[in-house]
């Protein structure tokens, strides 16, 4: 899933997109039958893109979501295709790899590894989950090939965004609570410490670029992240609130604290091989800190994000 456009708009256009189809659903009933508006000529193709095999698989998937559920309704959700779970020549890891490797080095984050449901839109990225013995739904979009990158706002990344939507739409209807996390964030610490439990509050979505107000719409939003509850398909309305960088962080806007992080996610970066590449630099900088004495006030630097700066054609950062 590239995107190939300034990262921050790119970004900023898929968040208001998914939030835009969640208004849509209040005011409209039949809203899960008529996805996509009637154009000259389709952005998708209706016939292809329905919630059919979703439905169609209720058993499986009310039984995946309950296998995953943390016990209160709430699941973490991820979603893969073939380019996140194979292994680059170059890099000799995944974007899977990694993502799973974060909760083994984070802090009260292991068993949280239970309780991701991992969404394959292809049958290569279900069967590497299978054989990593995770919680795993396939699914199924007839006639789209959902294998590789997708370029920001081709009609293959449309569709994927929109089955995407569709799917998380049926797990709110059955009224579950669920983090989405891009698997190409690192999960360092557990983030419901971090989640405000104000009922109220609809979504809790990161950012790019956090500007200090947790409810300011200057926040440069970001869906590598997000919180919603099930509870926000039962009336109208949406409170959102924005995730200060200094918890929820990103190569667009590192965390000032070691101590503080949550999450770091590899945004503002152009391509699959520069997102590993940067995170498994990120690690090693995380292992390092943990490796401090418990006592020592040193406060670590990240390590500049050279192969993601550089995946945009720009020079090599100055170090310091």
């Amino acid at each position: 899933m590239r995107v190939l456009d300034n990262p921050l708009v790119s970004l900023i256009t898929v968040s208001l997109f998914f939030i835009g189809v969640i208004l849509l659903y209040h005011s409209s009933s039949y809203f899960s039958n008529q996805l996509i508006p009637s154009q000259k000529e389709p952005l998708c193709n209706q016939s292809n893109l329905t919630t059919t095999n979703v439905e169609g698989d209720r058993d499986s998937l009310d039984s995946a979501l309950e296998k995953a559920s943390l016990g209160n309704k709430t699941v973490i959700i991820a979603i893969v295709n073939k380019a996140y779970v194979e292994e680059g020549v170059e890099s000799k890891s995944s974007m899977l790899d990694i993502f799973l490797s974060s909760f083994w080095v984070g802090e009260g984050t292991r068993s949280l590894i239970h309780h991701i449901l991992l969404v394959a839109v292809d049958q290569i990225a279900y069967d590497r989950c299978i054989f990593l013995n995770l919680n795993c739904f396939r699914l199924q979009t007839d006639g789209v090939d959902f294998e590789g990158e997708k370029i920001y706002m081709s009609q293959d990344f449309i569709k994927m965004m929109w089955r995407r939507t569709q799917f998380l739409l049926q797990v709110l209807k059955r009224g579950y609570n669920f983090v989405f996390t891009d698997t190409d964030v690192m999960w360092l610490r557990n983030p419901f410490t971090r989640l405000s439990k104000n009922e109220t509050e609809d979504l809790q979505i990161s950012t790019d670029s956090f500007h200090g107000d947790p409810w300011s719409n200057r926040n440069l939003i970001n869906t590598g992240f997000y919180f919603v509850r099930g509870g926000m398909i039962e009336h109208l309305g949406l409170r959102v609130r924005f995730l200060d960088t200094l918890y929820f962080s990103g190569f667009c806007e590192d965390s000032k604290d070691f101590r503080a992080v949550t999450t770091v996610h590899a945004n503002c970066c152009r391509s699959i091989h520069a997102k590993i590449l940067d995170l498994k630099i990120a690690l090693s900088d995380w292992k390092r800190f943990r490796k401090l004495d418990a006592n020592s006030t040193m406060n670590p630097q990240w390590t500049k994000h050279d192969w993601c700066w550089q995946s945009w054609g720009r020079p090599k950062q100055a170090n310091g």
